[in-house]
């Protein structure tokens, strides 16, 4: 373990323990979108589900659990990269893994709208287009998770906290929905254990790419706060074994009530399971208090999950800067709360900028995709190099991995790597498929560039700095 990564050097709190650490995958990982993409496979969801848990979720659960083991330090995959393939391939793992970030709070908080307009039922279905209203919604809750970050993880892990114990409440509703449907002699068809096969043609193998991924990504980013979790080689794999089992129960059972409560065709992409309770529980009486409470419930969830992955990416320009591949000026921390506050607002204009421009000039649903896509492309090609690790990496530390650990994570590169390829294929209508293909693969291309360029240049500037340093001396 490199003397200079260690985190104890750089006095950082560590206010996360186990309980905090599961929750957290839960919020992490179970999205309330990904029913909604699974359910319009109909009665085939639960197959595919499996399918992608096998050929995915496990090599990933393997891979988190044996890297960070071997390096459970602040910064995680950025880290466990930079290892195996030196500073510029760490560099544009951070990279990748920032920009996703930032793209994915983005897209978040965009949705956000969305969800509030199913919270206050029809009369407010204008909300979700009205750009202006929309725009101050965003702006509150960014300016709320900003001031959680700078305060530290001492506050945020309760928010982190809170929106995972509300996911797991929302879908123990959603999951008992179709009993409630069955009591009120509604007509529904059940089936969450069917395995029914899904139609071979592009459409599925778009949405099974998106599920493959996009659903079940997301078990390592705790690892990003490692140095600021309690036991971290012992306790964020733990973590990952405790919390994996209920994963997997909400994707399936999650789905199977949205199959059996709304019809294929007209599952909201962005918001199914408020669509699912309205259609469900009705819009008067006992039935729209209950709805309001889970949509309640889901925005906590939501503003969890957004705080968390704020909290991130936050500090991997620190880690990076620890090592000198970013200005030191993102390495500063609070001198009583240990958060890098300049990392912070930067991260913090820079997701406004996002989600004001993806606000601009198109529909609501197929933005909301774009972006989506658009983070997810750059996320896929952080976890290439992940599984990447135990089959190219640096030869020193693949003989520390256990063998077995190379077959895992073969299955878990081309697993990602159909999910990256196919990602540009668009299931929502969209104005142009082919702009909107060419838009998902420049995006990527233009983004690392960048990256390589700003290498390039911090790698020359370091050199002067120090060989100004020597002449000084």
């Amino acid at each position: 373990m490199p003397q200079h990564d260690r985190e104890s050097d750089h006095h950082l709190h560590r206010p996360l323990g186990l309980g905090d650490l599961v929750l957290a995958q839960i919020l992490c990982v179970v999205g309330s979108s990904w029913v909604g993409v699974a359910g319009s496979l109909g009665p085939a969801q639960s197959l595919t589900w499996v399918a992608a848990m096998l050929i995915f979720y496990v090599p990933m659960a393997a891979s988190v659990i044996c890297l960070n083991r071997r390096m459970p330090l602040e910064g995680g995959l950025y880290v466990w990269a930079r290892e195996a393939f030196g500073d510029l391939g760490g560099f544009l793992t951070a990279w990748n893994l920032w920009v996703y970030g930032i793209a994915v709070v983005a897209t978040i908080l965009y949705a956000m709208p969305t969800e509030i307009s199913y919270l206050i039922g029809p009369a407010a279905a204008w909300l979700p287009e009205n750009r202006l209203v929309s725009l101050a919604i965003v702006t509150i809750m960014l300016a709320a998770i900003t001031l959680a970050a700078l305060r530290g993880l001492e506050l945020g892990k309760w928010i982190h906290n809170v929106g995972g114990i509300a996911m797991l409440i929302v879908f123990a509703a959603l999951i008992a929905l179709p009993l409630v449907a069955h009591a009120r002699h509604q007509p529904i068809y059940y089936t969450p254990f069917s395995i029914a096969r899904p139609p071979l043609d592009l459409r599925t193998l778009a949405l099974f790419g998106q599920m493959l991924f996009g659903a079940l990504c997301g078990l390592e980013y705790i690892a990003i706060m490692a140095g600021e979790s309690r036991d971290p080689a012992r306790s964020i794999g733990r973590s990952v074994l405790i919390s994996s089992p209920v994963i997997c129960a909400m994707f399936i059972l999650g789905t199977a009530s949205i199959v059996a409560l709304v019809p294929r065709t007209h599952i909201d992409f962005i918001a199914p399971i408020p669509q699912a309770m309205r259609l469900t529980l009705g819009s008067t009486g006992i039935g729209n208090i209950a709805a309001i409470l889970a949509i309640l419930l889901l925005q906590l969830r939501l503003l969890g999950a957004v705080s968390y992955l704020f909290t991130g990416i936050t500090r991997l320009p620190m880690a990076a800067g620890w090592n000198h591949l970013v200005p030191a000026w993102f390495t500063r921390l609070h001198p009583r709360r240990a958060t890098p506050t300049n990392s912070i607002a930067c991260v913090a204009a820079l997701v406004f900028t996002l989600a004001l421009l993806a606000s601009t000039g198109v529909h609501a649903q197929e933005a909301y995709q774009l972006l989506t896509n658009a983070s997810l492309t750059h996320y896929e090609v952080a976890y290439l190099a992940m599984f990447a690790i135990p089959l190219v990496g640096a030869a020193a530390l693949r003989r520390t991995l256990p063998t077995w650990l190379k077959w895992t994570s073969a299955a878990g590169f081309l697993s990602t790597l159909f999910s990256l390829l196919i990602s540009a294929y668009p299931f929502v209508s969209v104005i142009n498929p082919r702009t909107y293909a060419i838009k998902i693969a420049s995006t990527i291309v233009i983004s690392n560039l960048i990256a390589v360029d700003f290498y390039k240049l911090r790698t020359r500037t370091a050199q002067k700095e120090k060989a100004a340093l020597s002449r000084a001396a």
